[in-house]
């Protein structure tokens, strides 16, 4: 299976840039071969917490027909990052479209005591199984937590993947808690933004390890692009 992390820039608020933007590198990732796109936390707005309310959309809303449609038409799973209206309130989520399936919903359960003002929790699911392997999902804060860790090992998953919207100061501990999550056996891949978030900067870094920790490649803290993962054959493309 090959799976794509798309480490994009967001435009802050601009949902029709990013969706074109987010077209665009799914397009690129299919002509690479990939099975499955993952994108950063909130890709589709932005990291903005302070607006996420104002920019809260619908699992049904028509924008997101685009990514049913390139799913159903180039057989790829495709995860976008997005504030998402609930009945309770706003919840950071993960959007997963498959080919021809109802889309699925990932939210991010376990909030940053900085989040708490603009989102609720929200639920967590499964793996979902993409070519015959099972792929756990993470957003951003949810790596540094036990209980988080505990439920996916349970699972048995054969790739971890966590969704993320970090700054400098992060990269350094979420690798490390990458590596550690790497050496039970377990694939583990790190998706960041890059450019302006929430009074700071995203800081890339989007990277693979092995089932030995060891990291396979990394992108760098500005640039955009793709990683492309072949679990079988452990080799990457860019």
């Amino acid at each position: 299976m090959k799976l794509a992390l798309a480490q994009t820039k967001p435009v802050t608020g601009n949902v029709n840039a990013n969706l074109a933007m987010h077209e665009q590198f799914i397009v690129n990732a299919v002509t690479l071969g990939a099975d499955a796109i993952f994108f950063s936390e909130l890709s589709l707005t932005g990291y903005e917490p302070a607006q996420a309310e104002a920019l809260a959309i619908a699992p049904t809303d028509v924008q997101l027909k685009l990514f049913q449609e390139l799913s159903n038409q180039y057989t790829i799973t495709i995860a976008v990052g997005a504030p998402l209206k609930t009945p309770a309130g706003t919840i950071i989520s993960l959007l997963i479209f498959q080919p021809g399936k109802s889309v699925l919903v990932y939210g991010k359960q376990y909030l940053h005591p900085d989040e708490e003002p603009w989102f609720i929790p929200g639920k967590n699911i499964p793996p979902i199984l993409i070519k015959g392997c099972w792929v756990q999902l993470a957003i951003c804060y949810e790596l540094s937590v036990e209980e988080h860790f505990n439920t996916t090992m349970s699972a048995k998953p054969d790739v971890y993947i966590a969704s993320v919207a970090k700054f400098s100061k992060g990269i350094e501990p979420s690798y490390k808690r990458l590596v550690s999550i790497a050496s039970t056996r377990i694939h583990a891949l790190f998706v960041n933004a890059v450019g302006a978030a929430d009074n700071g900067v995203c800081a890339g870094g989007s990277a693979v390890w092995n089932k030995k920790g060891e990291l396979l490649a990394s992108l760098g803290v500005a640039e955009e692009g793709l990683l492309i993962f072949d679990t079988t054959t452990e080799s990457i493309t860019r």
